[in-house]
């Protein structure tokens, strides 16, 4: 095997969907292509974690466990893998000790052979468990440098932040650079000082929001970078990955050959085209294939954008759109650079909505941010400024341990409260995760089982009266 060859991690069953799709895809429109897949050769398969989780439970009433399960007894060569928000698992808050490392082991024992671990904050005292876990359970540790751009984040932090890792036990870095920012040249300089630095393989991974990440990703493998994320050409482009199929092509028969076969490929985006299509018929325009080069200037990625724009509408102020757009990156200085990434993405735009539609910053300040500025979400990358701090929290006090330090275990607690819902060991850190959603999809499941009238399910609002 040459040893530049590129390794090609496959988006189609995760982030292509959750980016394109509203993470909608069903299990039951993965399978048929498995066997197909299983025979291309990829590095990796990315098919669980991120959203697919809670969009199971809440929407497409499956069990994501089952979902997990069903794909690796079709994936018998390819590693299976999935996207774990550190000590958030798959929500958008810390979960205790205990209920990660369980769902790090669970993850492993029904199919997941890596792991891509990463903390909004790039506050490594946030995936320290995740990683330990990850390790104990015999699954490969991807640890995460999450990519953003301020006048604080440069190469050398990011090396700094790399070699925390490294030296945490990470059997891999990921770059992660979730708004398609990342600039050619200095994914060149960056994928270059690492592979000097770290004797890890570098994996990356991009969006193509910007419309720079094809030509990004030509640069880090120019540099060194031995594993990229592309999705099958129907689910990429817009805010998905660059496409699969093209990128096998342009390294063909070049010392970066990935020895993936297009006849293959071709099968699969075949598949793939028939159930993009099932979802974008109609009236359903979900599927965002243009460029946003608003990204460029205010790194808001295409899903936040959206966001805005619904909170906006809700308060009859659209018009201001631009002006929260100016907003945001004043929060984020505010509040010490955090990356634009779930949850802290979520946070900081409707920080900025709320600054513009009351006509006064920091007139109301939701409960997350105040958590966030007491330091329970982690370590800003810089201090908040005495001033910042005291209008958002007053003189409450900031914490300094791992915010996860605070939390007590929980496990035994959920198992005795959901004894009579429990039909798998899987179903308490589901619960654990989504107590209202999981409960949900317990009483809904229930129904299914003993062919309870489903005219009395309220599905609407996701109440099962049972």
């Amino acid at each position: 095997m040459n040893r530049n060859k590129i390794g090609i991690t496959e988006t189609v069953l995760r982030d292509a969907h959750q980016s394109l799709l509203a993470t909608r895809m069903r299990t039951d429109e993965m399978l048929p292509i498995v066997d197909t897949m299983d025979k291309i050769g990829y590095h990796s398969v990315e098919m669980w974690g991120g959203a697919t989780f809670d969009a199971c439970l809440r929407y497409l009433d499956e069990d994501p466990w089952e979902r997990l399960r069903k794909l690796k007894a079709g994936f018998k060569n390819t590693p299976l893998q999935m996207l774990l928000r550190g000590q958030n698992l798959l929500g958008y808050k810390n979960y205790p000790d205990d209920v990660v490392t369980e769902f790090v082991y669970k993850s492993v024992e029904n199919g997941i052979d890596i792991i891509r671990i990463f903390d909004a904050l790039n506050d490594v005292r946030n995936l320290e468990v995740s990683i330990k876990a990850t390790k104990k359970a015999g699954a490969h540790a991807q640890a995460t440098v999450v990519y953003t751009t301020s006048p604080v984040h440069n190469i050398e932090l990011f090396i700094k932040l790399a070699k925390e890792l490294y030296n945490m036990g990470a059997d891999s870095i990921c770059i992660k650079d979730m708004s398609g920012i990342l600039k050619p040249f200095d994914a060149y300089n960056l994928i270059k000082a690492l592979k000097d630095e770290i004797k890890l393989p570098i994996q990356l991974h991009s969006h193509y929001t910007s419309g720079m990440a094809s030509m990004t990703y030509l640069k880090a493998i120019e540099a060194g970078v031995d594993i990229i994320d592309t999705a099958i050409s129907p689910l990429s482009l817009g805010t998905s990955q660059p496409p699969t199929e093209t990128f096998v092509s342009i390294l063909k028969d070049t010392p970066y050959d990935t020895g993936l076969d297009m006849k293959l490929l071709n099968e699969v985006a075949e598949h793939f085209k028939k159930v993009r299509d099932t979802h974008i018929s109609g009236n359903n325009t979900s599927l965002v294939t243009g460029i946003d080069t608003n990204v460029l200037i205010y790194q808001v990625p295409g899903g936040m954008l959206s966001n805005l724009v619904a909170q906006l509408s809700q308060a009859n102020a659209l018009d201001k759109y631009e002006k929260v757009l100016e907003e945001i990156p004043r929060v984020r200085e505010d509040l010490g650079y955090p990356p634009l990434v779930t949850p802290l993405s979520q946070m900081v735009g409707t920080q900025a909505v709320l600054n513009v539609i009351t006509g006064e910053r920091y007139k109301m300040i939701p409960n997350e941010i105040k958590d966030y500025v007491k330091g329970l979400y982690g370590r800003p990358p810089i201090p908040i400024k005495k001033e910042i701090k005291e209008k958002i929290i007053g003189n409450e006090d900031i914490i300094d341990v791992r915010p996860a330090d605070l939390l007590k275990p929980q496990l035994q607690n959920i198992k005795k409260e959901i004894a009579e819902y429990i039909e798998q060991e899987e179903d308490i850190l589901s619960y654990a995760s989504f107590p209202q959603i999981a409960l949900n999809f317990f009483k809904y499941r229930r129904a299914q089982k003993y062919k309870i009238d489903e005219n009395i399910l309220d599905k609407e609002n996701k109440a099962y009266p049972v």
